[in-house]
């Protein structure tokens, strides 16, 4: 899980941010004053300062915030001046913005506020619908307004072109003041909350920001997107009464409190409407108490009542977002926040700690316990004393002298809250949570001290202006301040007295009077007049001596007093991304941690030395008196032979083809050479004769899971099946147990053809369309000629993990995108997934998680009567289906795949090719047609999609590599011989930024830090070449080359705007060593004419084949794709992997295809693949003896079955 961060407020005002990897509280330095709340989400957090003012801190990213700001200019053309800036007075402005109706001039562009710059001066975008124009950028058209198109003809009366120009935000972390509007607001802010990020159908990085303000009223704050994280202006609520508190979930909850003590909740809030249209009352959940603050998250509400009592609302959800009735829950707090995922932090009434709520889960919204938040405080002075650790956890006294020994061990000390000896009142915890005060005399006379009273801290407790009047106050030595906070630690040096770690020792008072109060940035109505018996703390030690049982004390000189137990006001969880499995270092106890280093320091290293030197030599002389005194005999058994045996079902692939129950048999052998192979035996009865099927283990080229609701199934696939389409399909009884099958067959195949351990440097990867990975081991006769490897004897084998696209190259860089966008690097293991348990499977193994999103499809055809409705014709598709209409597909009975669970609610997609309207319906002449999102005279069926997330948890050998989420990535493919220091790689984030990421080497594959190049529009594709050339695709289906890319410039200087194929739009881009590749959306592969060193954009394209998914090509040019619609032995199958043969320096286009394994391929990626072929030289039989030339079915061919067999 990516790492996230927990924000929190102490009682002075200071913003403190606490990691998710992290065990240290850090202050937020740049805050320049004092702050009464933040409101934190995943990108930024906001907060309200003590000058009432409300300020944003965007967390630093390698992805910069920039807006594209546009404006065009408009011409016509008159017989005297041509094309002029004089119009027409019924024509559009001369600077306009794109439908002519706003006045845009160039100079009439202000930045929002101090916290952005402009990139650069304004400039033309000469690219139109991804094809470049003439230069100057213009298009042309009859009139006003009119299509537009880039060549100029004989009745062209108008053009325009566009002019950009760039924003940055450069306020990144750090405080900036959101500019107020022009009419200043009546009164100042006392509570903040942002949220709405996941509010259905919201556009991904939307922000909601609710106010409410000190007269009851509530504001919402507009126009708050990624490109501009400050929004653009406050709009007031109309509200039922006076609000003191709100609270917004990540979704589309919005509860606020009513200064009676009632809660008021939003609803109405969507896509279209993210303020909601009305509010409704809910009452406390106290008849006698009422409310003083509510929290929301996703489908939870948590309140707290005037009496601190927690309470949990059942029954919460966007459906039904006030829920149906209150649950009193344990624990008295004072302020309560959810965070994502809905998780629950609050400040505790009685110590003002944070505590966590431990034990939520989907299953359990309420979760089972409260666990303070155990973790020191940047500046504390427990981590400013690193010499005296060192020296305590060594065993090394120099000051002080050991008097007494402490009667309570450290394992004592965790368990008991406190005790009081006669002499001494201890505090035995070594949480910081348990301290407390406790007298202390040493005449054995109990001191009756009254507890310190901690404030209570409100939306207005922060007094800024005693703040910065007070004088610090020093207290002498002996005396405590009548501070409101716990008391800290503190050094005597007139005592050689020592406690263990956690033990807080109160000497008798050596001054009589009292002493003047602290004042502290809180509430001072319950610190005015208070005096409290001032007295003097002991210093702990931090450590404990060797001894982790038995502790001792001494007393130093520190001059460094700070808090010990910190007293915090606020807390928010919104961007910190945990869940009740995340591993957090939170609640350890300091004294645990110490004891372990001191122990550790116990053995010298040179102890250790000759220990593991004994070891050795004995391990040694153990070796040679057993094993090497009788090599010259010879072996008992030459050859053994094991069975395993069970019970499955088997599709019987002949009519009728339907399941039958078999008996299943691996049995294996292993030779006295220690080589080892197997037979498959499949045991069968037809017309009441037994049969047998087999299969040789050698001979299996891939072992498939296949995906399906009502049975556990796999497939088995050998050359001759791979070439009909046609596998072995075997089910078993449970998933488990299939697990068990496949893992005992895929290392028996690797066995028999002497495969371990993790896939080399050279290894071919693939996704199938369900996320498996593959990977195969490429022969030196893969790419020979004129006699290759065909294609259908290639063994793939299983790596653990999910991903739907994965980049390698020769060096051992591997990289994958998972469906979630999120971005995997391989950590160079080998197991996960079915392999659990298996010796090879647990090492550089690492828990995975993906998210992607099910789609069904709800039609509706129109009639005259009734308008558009769910009653279709007889001969029209299911009106809830899937996309081609032939399966019906309903929210009730559409399930998660296998292994898969769900994580949102049904919600309505608007990201759907071709656009929508509001609502979400794309519309057509009929079923099925091309869709468009706005009605017309000729459409008379509607569709929209509907989408459901689902997530997947397995395990494998990848490593997440936060915090960009990327839609593509590109590694520089290296040659055989090839050494490099620093591996280009390039990547496209989910928003089509391009990147370049530096630091990547064999060793730390992950690389550093992102390097954001610039681009005039989003990308989709990329790829570098052998010789860094950088090619990349745009969403709008243009090419482009940069340009200068080298290793002393890794980024380059500029893109070259490569024409496109003739009325074609590219998807996907692959570059070799010398050859460029591209895709089109219509499936055709293309080949990039005339590209050399000195003229890398190429010339043409020449069109190569079609029906093609994907390509990759690898270091030496070889290239391979994923074709749809290859015939099998039954039917079409999609996705098979293909090899193009013949390719050669005098042939880069090669001449024909080899299929290999599919259907149901999705990515194939050969670029680690660098090693040389094998030459064979003939006489004139070369050309006679080569394969038959096959392609791909050409697009006149019949639909191929997706679903092909294995999948």
């Amino acid at each position: 899980m990516p790492v996230s961060q927990l924000w929190a407020v102490d009682a002075y005002g200071r913003v403190y941010s606490l990691s998710t990897a992290g065990q240290q509280w850090e202050l937020c330095r740049d805050a320049q004053m004092e702050f009464k709340r933040v409101s934190a989400a995943q990108q930024c957090c906001w907060g309200i300062a003590c000058d009432n003012g409300i300020y944003l801190n965007v967390y630093a990213s390698d992805l910069p915030v920039r807006y594209q700001e546009e404006t065009y200019e408009n011409q016509r053309w008159n017989p005297v001046d041509g094309f002029s800036d004089r119009l027409l007075p019924s024509d559009r402005w001369q600077w306009s913005d794109v439908t002519g109706l706003q006045h845009q001039p160039l100079d009439s562009f202000r930045l929002p506020s101090s916290s952005w710059e402009w990139e650069g001066d304004w400039y033309v975008d000469e690219n139109f619908e991804g094809e470049p124009t003439e230069k100057g950028g213009w298009s042309y058209a009859i009139d006003f307004p009119a299509t537009y198109t880039k060549d100029k003809k004989w009745n062209s009366c108008v053009r325009r072109r566009r002019w950009l120009r760039y924003r940055r935000y450069n306020a990144m972390d750090t405080w900036a003041k959101i500019p107020s509007q022009q009419t200043t607001l009546p009164d100042p802010f006392s509570d903040i909350s942002c949220g709405g990020w996941e509010i259905s159908e919201e556009p991904t990085g939307r922000l909601s920001l609710w106010a409410a303000s000190l007269q009851g009223k509530v504001w919402f704050r507009e126009g708050i997107h990624p490109h501009n994280p400050e929004g653009s202006s406050w709009e007031e609520v109309p509200l039922p009464g006076e609000v003191v508190q709100i609270s917004c979930g990540p979704g589309d909850l919005v509860w606020a409190v009513l200064w009676e003590g009632q809660f008021i909740v939003r609803e109405g809030i969507g896509r279209d409407c993210p303020k909601g249209t009305s509010w409704t009352l809910v009452d406390s959940p106290s008849a006698d108490v009422g409310a003083t603050h509510v929290a929301v998250g996703t489908n939870v509400v948590w309140a707290l009542t005037k009496d601190n009592k927690v309470w949990f609302r059942r029954g919460v959800n966007s459906h039904n977002p006030c829920g149906s009735s209150w649950i009193s829950m344990v624990g008295e707090m004072i302020m309560i926040n959810v965070g994502l995922n809905d998780q629950v932090f609050a400040v505790s009434c009685e110590d003002r700690a944070v505590y966590f709520r431990q034990g939520v889960s989907s299953s359990e919204l309420s979760g089972k316990t409260w666990k303070v938040i155990n973790v020191a405080r940047d500046g504390d002075r427990s981590h400013s004393r690193a010499s005296t650790h060192s020296l305590q956890s060594a065993g090394c006294f120099f000051s002080g002298e050991v008097l007494t020994q402490s009667g309570v061990s450290d394992l004592e000390s965790d368990t008991e809250k406190g005790s009081t000896d006669g002499a001494t009142s201890l505090i035995t915890s070594a949480s910081p949570e348990s301290f407390a005060d406790a007298p202390t005399d040493h005449t054995q006379q109990p001191l009756e001290t009254p507890k310190p009273r901690i404030p209570k801290v409100t939306s207005d407790s922060f007094i800024t202006e005693l703040v910065s009047d007070r004088e610090p106050a020093r207290t002498s030595r002996g005396s405590r301040p009548a501070s409101p906070a716990v008391p800290e630690l503190e050094t005597t040096s007139g005592e050689d007295a020592v406690r263990a770690p956690g033990d807080v020792v109160h000497p008798p008072t050596q001054t009589g009077g009292p002493v003047d109060p602290q004042w502290s940035n809180v509430d001072l109505e319950e610190a005015q007049g208070q005096q409290v018996q001032s007295g003097a703390l002991l210093d702990t030690a931090d450590t404990c001596s060797l001894s982790s049982v038995t502790t001792y004390s001494l007393a130093m000189e520190d001059p460094c007093v700070t808090d010990d137990h910190p007293l915090w006001a606020w807390v928010s969880g919104g961007g910190c991304c945990v869940d009740s499995h995340s591993q957090l270092g939170w609640f350890n106890s300091s004294s645990l941690v110490q004891s372990v280093q001191s122990m550790s320091l116990s053995v010298a290293p040179a102890l250790t030395a000759a220990w593991r030197k004994q070891i050795f030599e004995q391990l040694s002389e153990r070796t040679k008196r057993e094993m090497d005194n009788f090599r010259h005999y010879e072996q008992a058994i030459e050859q053994s032979v094991w069975v395993k045996k069970g019970t499955m079902q088997w599709w019987r692939d002949w009519k009728s083809h339907k399941w039958i129950d078999v008996h299943f048999a691996l049995e294996q052998f292993s030779g006295p050479e220690g080589n080892k192979d197997g037979i498959i035996f499949i045991y069968y009865t037809f017309n009441e004769e037994k049969k047998y099927l087999h299969a040789f283990i050698n001979e299996v080229t891939i072992l498939v899971p296949v995906l399906s609701e009502s049975k556990h199934t796999f497939a088995i696939y050998n050359p001759e099946r791979t070439k009909q389409r046609w596998p072995i399909r075997l089910a078993a009884a449970t998933e488990l147990e299939m697990h068990d099958w496949l893992a005992l067959l895929s290392v028996s195949c690797c066995d028999s053809r002497g495969i371990q351990g993790p896939p080399s440097k050279q290894a071919m990867w693939s996704v199938t369309c369900k996320g498996d990975i593959f990977v195969s081991e490429p022969s030196p006769s893969l790419e020979a000629s004129p006699y290759p490897t065909p294609c259908d004897q290639m063994f793939w084998r299983q790596v653990g993990g999910h991903l739907r696209v994965i980049e390698c190259n020769s060096v051992g860089v591997v990289w994958g995108i998972g469906y979630d966008h999120t971005a995997w690097v391989y950590s160079g293991g080998y197991g996960g997934g079915f392999f659990q348990g298996l010796p090879s499977s647990t090492d550089n193994i690492h828990t995975q998680t993906d998210v992607k999103s099910v789609y069904i499809y709800e039609n509706q055809r129109w009639n005259p009567v009734t308008g558009y409705t769910n009653r279709g014709l007889p001969t029209d598709r299911y009106m809830w289906s899937d996309a081609s209409g032939l399966h019906e597909c309903t929210k009730t009975n559409t399930k998660p795949p296998p292994q898969w669970t769900w994580v949102s609610d049904w919600i309505i997609d608007y990201s759907v090719s071709g656009g929508t309207d509001r609502e979400g319906w794309q519309y057509a002449a009929d079923f099925p047609a091309s869709y468009h999102g706005h009605k017309t005279m000729k459409d008379f069926v509607r569709r929209r999609r509907w989408a459901r997330k689902c997530k997947l948890t397995t395990t494998g050998p990848w490593q997440e590599t936060p915090p960009i989420p990327l839609s593509d990535v590109t590694i520089l493919p290296c040659a055989a011989q090839t050494s490099v220091d620093t591996v280009p790689l390039w990547a496209i984030s989910n928003k089509g930024d391009v990147l370049c990421r530096l630091g990547v080497t064999a060793l730390t594959p992950a690389g550093s830090s992102w390097l954001h190049v610039g681009t005039d529009q989003p990308f989709k594709s990329i790829s570098i070449g052998a010789a860094s050339q950088v090619w990349a695709i745009a969403r709008d289906g243009s090419a482009f080359y940069r340009g200068s890319v080298s290793p002393q410039s890794p980024a380059g200087d500029s893109w070259y705007h490569i024409p496109s194929p003739h009325k074609q739009k590219l998807k996907q881009v692959s570059v070799g060593r010398t050859s460029v590749y591209a895709v089109d959306e219509n499936g055709n592969l293309w080949y990039r004419q005339g590209v050399t060193p000195s003229y890398p954009q190429g010339s043409s394209w020449d069109h190569i084949s079609n029906n093609v998914r994907k390509v990759s090509v690898g270091p030496l040019d070889q290239v391979w794709i994923i074709a749809d619609k290859v015939q099998g032995s039954l039917s079409l199958s999609c996705g098979t992997v293909c090899h193009r043969l013949g390719v050669q320096p005098i042939e880069p286009k090669g001449h024909s295809w080899d299929y290999g394994i599919g259907g149901g391929w999705d990515h194939i990626t050969v670029r680690g693949n660098s090693m040389e072929p094998l030459r064979i030289r003939l006489p004139s039989l070369t050309q006679t003896l080569g394969p038959a030339p096959q392609r791909p079915v050409p697009d006149g061919t019949t639909e191929a079955d997706c679903t092909a067999e294995g999948f």
